[in-house]
């Protein structure tokens, strides 16, 4: 049968009000088409329509809340080597920009990324996507960044559409040409970001780009070479995004929403008036405490700030070697709370509604007929309980595209 119906269910639509953020329907039940991969009606199982039930096959879900797919909006899944090393170095003192103006950090794994074949990228990246997808994660965002030529970011892209391929997820990817200077460019930011922009328009034409991002910090790129980038993204209608104010204040958040960017990420040190131009443009803060907790950062994201000017906030696990090397996003919504102070449901938007929008993907992140079939069934009392634990993960099943894709099992 094409047609599934949910029963028994508690569902989180992610489509709530302020006395109930989550748009909790307790006694729920949702029916989702198999060809389509979409959800046909989401809603109290009292009221749904006799004539949606004909046809249907029944599922009992026994009582098991159900979300939307989780979304991790912001990773670095694909890279060689590891930066172990670095992590003893930062123990004993070393910043995080310390190491890069060494020679260490980012330039350190483009080395191991430019010497690993592909074959042996993707046996490792795979085995980083497997534990995120055994989370409930559906949708993964994946950049580039750690190849810095043509031919090694081609590689990552290409590896970060193969994994999409081999495994029940749907995966964006974004490149990230200007992530650091590679040594051959050493001295000669400018020149980079020429050979920057010709990857960009090389990389687009084999169809491995879905949006554009760059490092805009002092160890990064400035906002002259930044808007460069951003220019020419827009001109080959690609949506932008910006790791912004993380270490500094370079003033890329109010860069970010003149060309309308779909995210500003990191933003410890997002300045007020940073905050009212994303506020302006719609653009999702996309907070990251992996990083925050890895590098011993004290500077919190201005949460408060961001609440009272309505800026949507997404959580992802910027899963990288050197800042994040984390595949858990239920971390993430545990690190969010306690670490930045979110409240339980406004993690739990980070991860579903707000990430989608952080993608520019409106066609998922709630439950709502005519929304993508990316669900999660959860065996758990509550919603909350997602954010409450630490490193533990509930029995889970995990309907994809309409598919059912996994899990510890799946209802009758």
């Amino acid at each position: 049968m094409s047609r599934h119906l949910l029963t028994h269910c508690h569902l989180a639509t992610m489509q709530g009000h302020r006395d109930d953020p989550l748009g909790l329907i307790p006694d729920g039940a949702l029916i989702w088409d198999e060809a389509g991969a979409a959800i046909v009606w989401a809603g109290a199982q009292k009221d749904l329509p006799s004539e949606l039930r004909a046809g249907c096959e029944i599922h009992d879900a026994q009582g098991a809340w159900v979300t939307p797919g989780l979304i991790d909006c912001h990773t670095h899944l694909v890279f060689g080597g590891d930066r172990s090393a670095e992590f003893r170095l930062r123990l004993h003192g070393a910043s995080y920009e310390e190491i890069a103006r060494s020679g260490g950090g980012i330039a350190s794994t483009v080395a191991a990324t430019r010497q690993a074949s592909a074959e042996a990228l993707l046996t490792r990246s795979l085995a980083r996507l497997d534990q995120l997808l055994s989370e409930g994660v559906t949708t993964v965002e994946i950049k580039s960044g750690y190849g810095l030529r043509s031919a090694d970011e081609g590689k990552c892209l290409q590896v970060a559409r193969q994994l999409g391929q081999l495994r029940p997820v749907d995966i964006r990817t974004t490149f990230l040409g200007a992530h650091a200077l590679p040594p051959e460019y050493a001295g000669r930011a400018d020149a980079y970001i020429d050979e920057v922009l010709v990857m960009l328009v090389d990389l687009h034409r084999q169809g491995l780009i879905d949006a554009v991002d760059v490092f805009c910090e002092k160890i990064g790129f400035n906002l002259e070479q930044t808007e460069r980038v951003f220019r020419a993204a827009h001109r080959l209608g690609l949506p932008v995004k910006l790791h912004a104010e993380q270490l500094s204040d370079m003033d890329g958040a109010a860069l970010a929403a003149r060309y309308a960017a779909l995210s500003c990420d990191h933003l410890e040190w997002l300045s007020p008036s940073g905050a009212q131009r994303l506020a302006q443009a719609g653009t999702v803060a996309v907070l990251l405490p992996g990083a925050f907790y890895f590098l011993r950062e004290t500077r919190l994201p201005p949460i408060g700030l961001l609440r009272e000017l309505g800026i949507p906030m997404a959580l992802a696990s910027d899963c990288n070697p050197g800042s994040s090397p984390c595949t858990s996003l239920l971390i993430m919504l545990s690190m969010g709370c306690t670490l930045f102070r979110l409240t339980p449901e406004e993690a739990l938007l980070g991860v579903t509604r707000h990430a989608a929008r952080a993608l520019g993907l409106a066609d998922r992140g709630v439950l709502a007929a005519g929304r993508r079939a990316d669900l999660v069934l959860w065996r758990i009392d509550h919603p909350v309980e997602l954010c409450y634990h630490i490193g533990h993960r509930p029995d889970l099943q995990v309907i994809q595209a309409g598919l059912w894709a996994g899990g510890t099992g799946r209802p009758a």
